[in-house]
């Protein structure tokens, strides 16, 4: 059977609602799982490359080069410590995004580079910058799905309307075949009745679909990056670990592809 490489772009214009926590830790789960999974910063700030302990001022080749064609996805990718793949990105993104504005082709750049390594794995995962510009469009036209962090409070699901929108114009007008995933509630406290209400609130607002179960609030989330390890390897079997283990399971499961954990 031909396992078909499955590409989510982790998009949520606001920050601070978990993207790149989301992405670490969704990427070391299905690695748990023995699949090949590939992560990609298109983040200036660096963020996803610093979680998994490289220091984004010391690479010669980020994703940057590889989006003005200059270098190609395999002369940018590392091993990080927890076995996914990493495309990283620092500080020369900013300029990368500026050239792209007047390029040809900007919007299928990160597509075409991914083309080319995408064999090498099961899922690839796009950590996108908090906005909703060329990158973020890059990453949603190179995607198969899209995922929505959203940090379960009611100031935080004012922008999923743009953010929608943006989806909208990308599937019409680039990338036919995206699909959302849904809404992945972060910082969750199932205890208060106000986070509730908010889960119901999306789902009738915009009709989408939630992704369960919800990722609680802990600091274990804030420690990990400090290390450079995912919250799977920081603190095993913490509740948070196995709220993305669940994720992973069933993003697993839906796309019907073998576990080839060891037993």
């Amino acid at each position: 059977m031909t396992i078909v490489t499955t590409t989510i772009a982790v998009a949520n214009q606001k920050g601070g609602v978990a993207k790149t926590t989301t992405v670490v830790s969704l990427g070391a789960a299905l690695a748990e799982l023995g699949q090949r999974v590939l992560l990609v910063d298109i983040d200036p700030q660096g963020s996803l490359t610093f979680s998994l302990g490289i220091d984004p001022e010391d690479l010669e080749v980020t994703v940057a080069e590889v989006l003005l064609g200059t270098r190609q996805a395999d002369d940018a990718i590392v091993i990080t410590d927890d076995g996914m793949h990493l495309l990283p990105a620092n500080i020369t993104l900013t300029q990368a995004e500026e050239s792209l504005v007047g390029r040809t082709g900007r919007e299928q750049r990160l597509r075409v580079a991914l083309d080319k390594v995408a064999d090498d794995y099961d899922w690839i995962l796009i950590d996108c910058p908090p906005t909703l510009g060329v990158l973020t469009v890059g990453a949603l036209s190179a995607a198969q799905r899209v995922l929505i962090p959203l940090q379960a409070e009611t100031l935080s699901h004012r922008g999923v309307g743009q953010l929608l929108d943006t989806i909208h114009d990308v599937r019409q007008f680039i990338n036919p075949k995206l699909e959302i995933m849904g809404v992945l509630p972060t910082m969750y406290d199932g205890r208060t009745t106000h986070a509730r209400n908010v889960l119901q609130a999306i789902e009738e607002t915009y009709d989408l679909p939630v992704v369960l179960p919800p990722i609680p609030k802990t600091i274990r989330f804030a420690e990990a990056p400090a290390i450079g390890r995912s919250v799977l390897s920081t603190a095993k079997n913490h509740k948070g670990a196995d709220a993305y283990r669940a994720v992973a399971a069933s993003m697993l499961a839906a796309d019907k592809k073998p576990s080839r954990k060891k037993k």
